[in-house]
């Protein structure tokens, strides 16, 4: 059995992954408290993200965290790091995946926002 390309053995570092997340949920947190309606996608979450200058500072900070050039990571930070912290936010639900929504670095899911 051949060993995996080195980019590849990089995506799964657990640590490093916690340690983005407790970066950016304050950040996360702020945002979904002013978010109004019953849900989003992740994908209109992240682009929510990037129209607001505070959260998109931190989602640019969360890609260069993770290194290892821009492509991984938006993989870790759209598939892994901004599903965490919308959960540790206590303000959204996961309710399933969004079939038909399109993001090129992870599988996109629907959110349902909590009365809070």
């Amino acid at each position: 059995m051949s060993a995996m390309p080195d980019e590849t053995v990089h995506l799964d570092r657990p640590d490093r992954v916690d340690a983005i997340v407790e970066f950016i949920t304050p950040a996360i947190t702020d945002l979904v408290s002013r978010l109004e309606g019953e849900g989003f996608t992740t994908g209109q979450f992240i682009e929510v993200m990037l129209s607001d200058p505070p959260t998109a500072a931190a989602y640019a900070e969360a890609l260069q965290r993770w290194g290892e050039g821009e492509r991984y990571a938006r993989m870790v930070v759209h598939g892994q790091v901004i599903p965490a912290a919308l959960r540790r936010s206590g303000r959204v639900e996961w309710v399933g995946f969004a079939h038909g929504e399109e993001d090129p670095y992870a599988v996109p899911a629907l959110w349902r926002l909590l009365p809070g």
